[in-house]
């Protein structure tokens, strides 16, 4: 696998509390940084991505991906969606990141991705608040539903005009530049496995039950 080395600190990627005394102005000039280096790291996620694995796939292929941190786990995703939409999909995390959520709401709107469901650990509501009302938002819009529960894992499958799939993976869906590991199934039994079990979830949140 062909490998890009990308030197930052978390610190770079996810700001500094610390400096609460920022003006307005330094605080936003700070997250265009920090997410023109996100979207930097993510182009060149996809385009590791585009080298190494094919444009057409077949039902029970297994492709087995790990990286140095070099590869997110949302460019998986777009991966899929260079060879088709998908009219349903599902996505199990424990936490997400705003730019994240974005690009799901981008996909939406361009009409990419159809339902989506979302399957979030406790931590979200509690420590990350407008990440998980932008979240639920998006899902809303797209006639899906956010659902917390005592969740880690980390899950993606959905349903597609062409082929069903599933992106099991090591990574949160966000860009976090360590050592993760990926498989992609190409199948509706995987598919369909994930579905039925992520439905019968429970949220603890009442207004999504």
């Amino acid at each position: 696998m062909r490998e890009l080395q990308i030197e930052y600190t978390e610190a770079e990627l996810f700001g500094d509390c610390s400096e609460i005394e920022d003006t307005e102005q330094e605080l936003e000039a700070k997250f265009i940084k920090i997410r023109s280096k996100h979207l930097y790291h993510r182009l060149n996620s996809e385009r590791m991505l585009e080298d190494i694995l094919p444009l057409k796939v077949k039902n029970g292929k297994c492709y087995h991906i790990i990286s140095g941190g070099n590869i997110d786990s949302f460019s998986y995703l777009m991966w899929i969606l260079r060879m088709q939409r998908i009219k349903e999909l599902l996505c199990s995390t424990w936490c997400i990141a705003k730019v994240d959520i974005a690009e799901y709401s981008r996909q939406i709107d361009l009409g990419r991705i159809g339902k989506l469901d979302f399957y979030v650990g406790e931590i979200l509501p509690g420590s990350f608040p407008e990440e998980y009302k932008e979240l639920g938002e998006v899902c809303k819009k797209s006639g899906g539903r956010i659902a917390v529960f005592r969740n880690h894992s980390k899950v993606m499958a959905g349903r597609g005009e062409k082929f069903d799939f599933a992106i099991e993976s090591s990574a949160n869906i966000n860009t976090n530049p360590r050592t993760e590991q990926t498989t992609v199934t190409i199948g509706g039994a995987i598919a369909q496995f994930y579905f039925e079990f992520y439905g019968g979830i429970v949220s603890f949140d009442k207004e999504w039950r």
